[in-house]
């Protein structure tokens, strides 16, 4: 199996030299490059295509969003996109869900520790982007919070769903893990398996993540009041 390559980008030379020498460190993982702003890792991003791209939030030139934004976006029928793992200070950023509606299949917070880190790019990379409870509670209360997308126009994409696939989104959207839908539904943890990849393959969803937004931006889950 090759090494899942990784770019940096982070205005402060300190947290890019800390996170390569981390991450040098493991095996199967190869750092190839570093980039001091947004637009640089969005040029970086498309001559290096790397297979995950951790992105800080706030940069020069052009902030993590616009430039994560710019990375999973395919262009001029080139079908290369990055992951993009999206770095922020704290728990609760006011751009973390845009940086999400963008494209980001995660994020980490920078206190993370080592292992953490390590643990997140190789989850990012296997496509299978899970993000903590605790997290995800802040996340969700974090995105649900601003406007989005008209729920009535985003709710067109669910009609190819069928009603089982509807209901496993909206626990996916609470959430929930593989295991604990399959608990609350009554089913087996293969046959929930193979509901998300229908879910994530009807509605050209690259994680769970981006699930989770579109369970909240088409109204199928509503946050707690």
């Amino acid at each position: 199996m090759s090494d899942t390559t990784i770019l940096i980008a982070d205005d402060q030379a300190m947290v890019r030299a800390g996170f390569a020498a981390i991450l040098d460190a493991q095996d199967g993982l190869h750092v190839i490059g570093q980039a001091a702003d947004g637009a640089e890792a969005v040029k970086l991003g498309r001559a290096l295509r790397p297979d995950v791209v951790l992105m800080d939030v706030r940069m020069p030139i052009l902030n993590g969003i616009e430039a994560t934004r710019e990375l999973t976006t395919p262009s001029h029928g080139d079908p290369y996109t990055p992951l993009v793992m999206v770095l922020t200070t704290f728990d609760i950023d006011e751009y973390v869900h845009d940086a999400l509606r963008a494209g980001a299949s995660g994020f980490l917070l920078k206190d993370a520790t080592p292992e953490d880190l390590v643990q997140a790019v190789r989850i990012v990379a296997s496509g299978d982007a899970l993000i903590a409870p605790r997290v995800m509670k802040r996340l969700i209360e974090s995105f649900t919070a601003g406007p989005g997308p008209a729920p009535a126009r985003r709710a067109v994409e669910l009609n190819g769903l069928t009603d089982r696939e509807r209901e496993v989104l909206v626990l996916v959207g609470t959430g929930l893990s593989n295991t604990e839908i399959a608990a609350t539904l009554f089913i087996s943890e293969q046959t929930v398996k193979t509901h998300v990849s229908k879910i994530f393959s009807k509605l050209h969803l690259r994680d769970r993540v981006q699930a989770v937004v579109l369970a909240y931006d088409t109204g199928l889950v509503e946050p707690a009041r």
